[in-house]
C-alpha cells in the first residue's frame, strides 16, 4: 500500500475532494481559453481579423494581446480581491465573469469587438490561479502541496485536450458562434458543486465533514504554524511590502520568463501544425502536379486537432509527474527546498528539445509534435512547482496576492511574445518562409526555463518562508 493511500485511510481524504473541485474549474478555464486558437483559421476566413491575408497574423496577435493586457491587470486585482473576500466568494465571482465573457465572443465579428470580449475573458479568468493556489495552501501541507497543485494544474491540459476534440466540430455543425456559447455555458454548472462542497478546513471541521486527524495533518508544517502565530495579530500584507522581498522577485521573474512559452503554444500551436500541413501539400503537389485526390491522404499531412490533443495529453502527465517528483525526493529524506530546486532544474532542461521542432517538422510533422509535447509537459511540471514556491515562501494570507503579482508578470511576458510572434511570422510569411519564423520562436521557447531557473536560484537560494516580524 502506498504511503499516500495509508495516510488517506487513517485520517480521511476530503482535501482531495477540494482538489477535484479546483481541477474541474481549471479544466473549464482552459476549455474557454483554447477556443480562440482552435478557430483562428475559421475566424480569419470569416473576416474577423480583416480581409487582407497579410494583415491577419498581426490582427490576430492584437486580439491575443487584448486578452494578455486584461489578464495582467486582472491578475494583480484578483490576487488582492481573493485575499480580501476569501477563496469561496472570489473563485465563484471569477468563474461567473469568465463564463459570461466566453459566451460574449459569439457577438464579436471584427478585430476590435472580438478584442473587447477577449479582454473581458482575460480579466475574469485571472482569478482562477490565485484562488486555486490559495486553496492548495489552505488545504494541503507542504509535503503534498506540489502533488495537489500538479493534479489541479493538469486540468489546464484536460481543457486543452477536450477543446480540439469538440470545438472544431461544433463550429462546423452549428457555426463558430455556438462553439463560444456552449463552452462558456459549461462553467456555470460548476458553481452548484462549489457552493455546496467548499468551505475552509476550520468550517468543515466544525460541521463534522472533516476529521480532526485530517485537519491536524493539513496544519502539520511547523514553520508555517510558527510564522502564523508570530503574525497572528498582523495586518494584511500590502503589495508594497511584498515587492520588497527577494522571494517575490524570484517568483515574479520565473513567471515572466516561462508563462509566455505556454501562451505561445496555446495560441500558435494549431497555426503551426496547419502551416506544416500546408507545406507538405505544396511540396507534394509540386512533385505530383497531376494529383487530384484528397489532400488529407498526402504523405506527412496529419489531423492537427488530434495532434493538439496528443500534445496536451502528454502535458497532463507532465503536470502530475511535476508534483510527484519533489514529493518523491522529500520522502527520500531530501530537504524540501533542495527537492523543489532539483526537480525544477530537470524540468528546465527538457524544453531544449523544442529547438529541433521546426527542423524535424520538415522531415515528419509528428516528430515536431513529439518535441512540442515534451516541452509542454515540462512546462506543466515546472508550473506545478512554480505555484508551490509561492506557498513555500509566503504566509497563506498573502499567497493569492503573490500569485497575482507573478501572474501579472507572466501575462506581461505573454503580451511581449504575442507581439514578437505576430511581427516575426508576418515578416517571414511575406517571404514565404514561415517555418524559419517558427524556428526562431522555438529558440526562445527552449531556452527560457533554464535562464529563469538560474535567476531564481540567485534571488532565492532556498525557498524558505519569509519572516514578516523581522521587517
Amino acid at each position: 500500500m502506498s504511503q499516500l493511500k495509508q495516510i488517506n485511510e487513517q485520517i480521511g481524504r476530503y482535501r482531495w475532494t477540494i482538489c477535484g473541485l479546483v481541477f474541474f474549474a481549471t479544466t473549464v478555464n482552459y476549455l474557454d481559453r483554447n477556443v480562440l486558437g482552435l478557430l483562428k483559421q475559421t475566424l480569419s476566413d470569416n473576416g474577423v481579423f480583416g480581409e487582407v491575408k497579410a494583415d491577419q497574423e498581426l490582427n490576430y496577435s492584437t486580439v491575443v494581446i487584448c486578452f494578455q493586457i486584461a489578464y495582467a491587470v486582472g491578475m494583480l486585482a484578483a490576487g488582492r480581491f481573493i485575499d480580501w473576500v476569501g477563496t469561496k466568494a472570489g473563485y465563484a465571482w471569477s468563474l461567473i465573469g469568465w463564463s459570461v465573457a466566453a459566451i460574449g465572443h459569439a457577438f464579436g465579428h471584427h478585430t476590435w469587438s472580438f478584442g473587447f470580449w477577449r479582454a473581458a475573458l482575460g480579466f475574469t479568468e485571472a482569478g482562477n490561479f490565485p484562488a486555486a493556489n490559495k486553496t492548495m495552501a489552505e488545504w494541503f501541507p507542504k509535503k503534498e502541496r506540489a502533488f495537489a497543485t500538479g493534479l489541479y494544474n493538469s486540468g489546464a491540459n484536460v481543457g486543452a485536450i477536450i477543446a480540439p476534440l469538440c470545438v472544431p466540430y461544433i463550429a462546423s455543425a452549428w457555426g463558430w458562434e455556438w462553439a463560444f456559447i456552449l463552452t462558456g455555458a459549461v462553467g456555470l454548472l460548476w458553481l452548484a458543486f462549489w457552493y455546496k462542497m467548499y468551505a475552509s478546513p476550520a468550517a468543515k471541521l466544525a460541521n463534522g465533514q472533516l476529521s480532526q486527524a485530517e485537519y491536524d495533518y493539513i496544519h502539520s508544517d511547523r514553520d508555517e504554524q510558527a510564522a502564523e502565530k508570530a503574525d497572528a495579530a498582523g495586518a494584511r500584507i500590502s503589495g508594497t511590502q511584498l515587492i520588497g522581498f527577494r522571494q517575490t522577485w524570484a517568483f515574479v521573474i520565473g513567471k515572466f520568463m516561462t508563462d509566455p512559452i505556454w501562451w505561445f503554444f496555446l495560441f500558435w500551436l494549431p497555426a503551426f501544425l496547419t502551416g506544416e500541413n500546408a507545406r507538405k501539400v505544396t511540396e507534394y503537389l509540386a512533385a505530383h502536379p497531376d494529383f487530384t485526390g484528397d489532400k488529407a491522404a498526402i504523405p506527412g499531412v496529419i489531423s492537427w486537432p488530434f495532434a493538439v490533443a496528443v500534445v496536451y495529453t502528454v502535458a497532463t502527465g507532465g503536470s502530475i509527474f511535476g508534483g510527484w517528483l519533489p514529493k518523491k525526493f522529500i520522502n527520500g529524506g531530501m530537504d524540501p527546498s533542495k527537492a523543489r530546486k532539483l526537480a525544477m532544474f530537470i524540468f528546465a532542461c527538457l524544453p531544449l528539445t523544442v529547438l529541433l521542432a521546426s527542423r524535424l517538422g520538415a522531415i515528419n510533422t509528428w516528430l515536431a509534435v513529439a518535441t512540442i509535447a515534451i516541452a509542454c509537459s515540462a512546462h506543466q511540471a515546472w508550473s506545478a512547482n512554480m505555484f508551490t514556491t509561492a506557498s513555500d515562501m509566503f504566509p497563506k494570507k498573502a499567497v493569492a496576492s503573490v500569485t497575482g503579482i507573478g501572474g501579472m508578470a507572466g501575462a506581461v511576458g505573454g503580451i511581449l511574445i504575442a507581439r514578437v510572434a505576430g511581427l516575426v511570422l508576418q515578416h517571414f510569411s511575406a517571404q514565404g518562409k514561415t517555418e524559419l519564423g517558427y524556428g526562431l520562436l522555438f529558440m526562445i521557447c527552449g531556452s527560457a526555463y533554464l535562464v529563469a531557473w538560474i535567476i531564481m536560484h540567485l534571488l532565492a537560494p532556498k525557498f524558505s518562508q519569509i519572516q514578516l516580524a523581522d521587517r
